[in-house]
C-alpha cells in the first residue's frame, strides 16, 4: 500500500472564498459505547461542540411532519455560527425570522419523504424519536469541495444537513449511515473548509448498535467517499478529529458499509491496488493527518483509552498518527461505562498525568491551576509553538451525551440527551427526552452575543470564568455542585423508568372505563392512555429539573464570588482568610527579589 500526503485539496482551499464568512467547529470530541460496554445496557454517544463564541449553542426540538407527494425538501448552506438557521421550514418557532433577520435561501432541494420524525438538534442532529443518535468530529481529508451557491460550488450537502436528514428519516443507526452516504454520493458533500474541516467523522447509534462513519468529498467535488465500521457491542471508541477506520473489508457487510468510490478513487490515484494483497487502509489513504499540530488529536485518544483500559498502557507518543496507528479503532473497557463516565471524560484536562494543565508547577496555569489555554493570536503566532490540547475546553459552545435503550420507558420518552451548554468545565449536564413538547427557553433561546441571566449557557460561562480566579480552590465547589445536580438528574431518570409501570396500571383502568363498543381495542387504547399520562408526568419533572439546574449554576457563581473575593477565602463566620500563593509559584515569581531589606507599612 502506498501512503501519501496529498496537497490536492490545499490547492482547492486557496479558492474557497466562501469559507471566510463561515465559522468552523474546531476540534470536537466524540465518545461511543456499545450496549454491552455500559452499566445498564444502553448505547451511548457524545459530542463536544468546540467552536468558540461564534457557534450557535441552542438546543432545539424539531417536530414531526407529514408531506404530500412530490414535495421537495430544501437544503441550506450550513454557516455553523449563530444563527445556524432562520426560516419556517422546520416548524420550530425558535428559528422563525426575528425583526432583524431574513429567512435563509435554499442552495438546492432533494425529494421529501411522506413523514419525518421529531428530533433534538444543536449544530448537528443529536437524537430522534427512534433513538437514533449522532456525535460529530471534524477531520482532515485529502479532498475538498465548495458548496452550491458559492463561486465554483459543486456540492449540496454538509455534515450538518446530512445529520438533520438522518434524524428526519432513519429509524436505525445502520439506516442513518446508509442514507447519509448515499445522499452524499448523489448530491455531493462539502466540509467546513479549514485544515480540520474538509472531512467528517460521526458516531451513529441506536438502542442496539453503534457505528463510526467517515466521509469526505470525492476528487470531482460532486460526490463523496465514505465508509462506516460497526463498533462491537462490548467496545468503547473515541473520535478526535482524525479518521480511525483502518483496513476496510467490503465483503464483511456486517462490519463494514462503504461506497464504491473508496476503492475506485484509490485505484485511480495509484494509492492502492487489489494486487497489493492487502485491504485498503481508509485512514492511511484519505486522512490528511493531525489537525493544528502533533498530538492535537492523538493525545485525546490516548487519554480516553487509558481512562477506560489503563492496563493496556497505550503510548502517549508516536511518530505519525496517520501512518503509525498507535491506537485501536475501538477497545473493550475494563469496567462498564455510564453517562457519568462520559461527562467526566468531557471535563478531562489530563488530571494526574504529565500533561496535566492544572498541575502544580505548570507555569502556564498560573498559581491556581487554570487549565484554559487561550486561542492563538498575534503574539503566539510570532513566538511559535502550541499548547497541549485537552478534552475539556474553555471554548466549547455545548456538549452532550445521548442515551438510547430498549427499556420501555426510553421507547416512550424517545431517548435521552444530557445537554451541557458552554464549557463542560463549568456546565451541568441536564437531561431532556425527545418526546418532550419543547425545550425550555433557558436552553433553546440564548444568543451568546448578549449576556442573559435567564440563559443556562451564560450561567455555565459565568461559573467557569469566576472559578478560574482561584481555580484550585473553587473547582472543589464547582465539582460538588455538578455532582449534586447531575446525580439528582440521574436519579430522576431512574425514577421515571420505574414510574412507567404505575402509569400503565392507571392507563388500563381509564381505558377500561372509557372503552365503547366501536372504539379501538382495549390494548391499543391502554397503551395510548398510559403513554400520554407518563409523558405528562415526565415532562413536568424534567422541566422542573432543568429550572433547578439553571438556578443552581447562577447561585453557584454568586457563592464563588463571595467565597473567594479579592484573593481571600471567605466564610460567613470567618471572613478575609489569607491563603497566599503556592510555594512553587512564589519560587519562580518575583517574590524572592523582595525577601530582604524591604519594609512594609501596615
Amino acid at each position: 500500500m502506498k501512503f501519501h500526503h496529498s496537497s490536492s485539496w490545499l490547492v482547492l482551499f486557496a479558492t474557497l472564498s466562501w469559507y471566510n464568512g463561515m465559522a468552523s467547529v474546531e476540534g470536537c470530541t466524540v465518545f461511543i459505547a456499545g450496549k454491552d460496554a455500559t452499566v445498564d445496557g444502553s448505547v451511548l454517544v457524545s459530542h463536544s461542540n468546540d467552536g468558540d463564541f461564534t457557534t450557535d449553542p441552542r438546543l432545539v426540538k424539531i417536530p414531526p411532519a407529514d408531506y404530500p407527494p412530490d414535495t421537495l425538501r430544501p437544503v441550506y448552506f450550513s454557516p455553523e455560527e449563530y444563527p445556524r438557521y432562520v426560516g419556517t421550514d422546520r416548524n420550530a418557532p425558535e428559528y422563525y425570522p426575528k425583526s432583524d433577520q431574513s429567512s435563509f435561501v435554499p442552495i438546492g432541494h432533494i425529494p421529501q419523504v411522506a413523514h419525518t420524525y421529531s428530533y433534538l438538534e444543536q449544530t448537528y442532529g443529536a437524537i430522534n424519536e427512534k433513538q437514533v443518535a449522532i456525535g460529530e468530529s471534524t477531520c482532515s481529508g485529502v479532498f475538498g469541495a465548495v458548496p452550491l451557491g458559492h463561486p465554483d460550488g459543486t456540492a449540496l450537502l454538509s455534515i450538518d444537513e446530512l445529520t438533520h436528514i438522518a434524524m428526519e428519516r432513519a429509524d436505525s443507526a445502520r439506516m442513518a449511515v446508509q442514507l447519509m452516504g448515499e445522499l452524499a454520493e448523489q448530491y455531493g458533500f462539502y466540509g467546513a473548509g479549514s485544515f480540520e474541516g474538509t472531512s467528517e467523522s460521526l458516531g451513529v447509534t441506536d438502542p442496539n448498535e453503534a457505528y463510526i462513519f467517515h466521509i469526505l468529498p470525492d476528487p470531482t467535488g460532486k460526490s463523496a467517499i465514505w465508509a462506516a465500521q460497526r463498533v462491537p457491542n462490548d467496545h468503547f471508541a473515541i473520535l478526535a478529529n482524525i479518521f480511525v477506520i483502518r483496513e476496510v473489508d467490503p465483503a464483511d457487510t456486517e462490519k463494514f458499509l462503504v461506497s464504491r468510490s473508496v476503492h475506485e478513487v484509490a485505484m485511480e490515484k495509484g494509492w492502492w491496488s487489489p494486487e497489493d494483497g492487502k485491504l485498503l487502509d481508509f485512514t492511511g489513504i484519505y486522512s490528511d493527518g493531525e489537525s493544528s499540530h502533533k498530538f492535537y488529536n492523538g493525545r485525546r485518544m490516548w487519554r480516553a483509552y487509558n481512562l477506560v483500559a489503563p492496563s493496556l498502557q497505550l503510548p502517549y507518543e508516536y511518530e505519525d498518527l496517520k501512518i503509525a496507528s498507535p491506537y485501536p479503532v475501538s477497545l473493550k473497557p475494563e469496567v462498564l461505562l455510564s453517562v457519568t463516565d462520559f461527562t467526566t471524560m468531557h471535563r478531562d484536562t489530563y488530571q494526574g498525568t504529565q500533561f496535566d494543565l492544572s498541575a502544580e508547577g505548570n507555569l502556564a496555569g498560573g498559581p491556581f491551576g487554570n487549565p484554559d489555554r487561550n486561542h492563538e493570536a498575534t503574539n503566539e503566532a510570532q513566538v511559535g509553538g502550541n499548547w497541549e490540547r485537552s478534552i475539556g475546553l474553555y471554548r466549547t459552545s455545548d456538549s452532550y451525551v445521548c442515551q438510547s435503550s430498549s427499556d420501555p420507558a426510553f421507547q416512550a420518552l424517545g431517548g435521552l440527551i444530557y445537554f451541557g451548554p458552554a464549557s463542560a468545565l463549568g456546565t451541568i449536564y441536564t437531561p431532556f427526552f425527545v418526546n418532550i413538547e419543547d425545550i425550555p427557553s433557558s436552553f433553546r433561546s440564548p444568543h451568546h452575543s448578549k449576556f442573559d441571566r435567564t440563559s443556562m449557557f451564560w450561567a455555565a460561562v459565568y461559573v467557569h470564568n469566576v472559578s478560574n480566579l482561584k481555580r484550585s480552590y473553587a473547582i472543589q465547589d464547582v465539582r460538588e455542585s455538578q455532582n449534586t445536580m447531575e446525580d439528582a438528574s440521574l436519579a430522576l431518570v431512574e425514577n421515571l423508568k420505574q414510574s412507567l409501570e404505575k402509569y400503565q396500571t392507571v392507563g388500563k383502568a381509564i381505558a377500561k372505563a372509557n372503552l365503547r363498543v366501536n372504539e379501538t381495542p382495549a390494548t391499543a387504547t391502554t397503551t395510548t392512555v398510559s403513554t400520554e399520562l407518563f409523558l405528562k408526568h415526565a415532562q413536568k419533572a424534567i422541566l422542573q429539573n432543568a429550572a433547578d439546574c439553571t438556578a443552581s449554576l447562577w447561585s453557584l457563581s454568586d457563592e464563588i464570588i463571595f467565597k473567594y473575593a479579592s484573593g481571600y477565602v471567605n466564610e460567613p463566620s470567618h471572613m478575609s482568610v489569607s491563603v497566599g500563593y503556592p510555594k512553587w509559584w512564589l519560587e519562580v515569581s518575583a517574590f524572592l527579589i523582595y525577601s530582604k531589606g524591604y519594609f512594609v507599612c501596615v
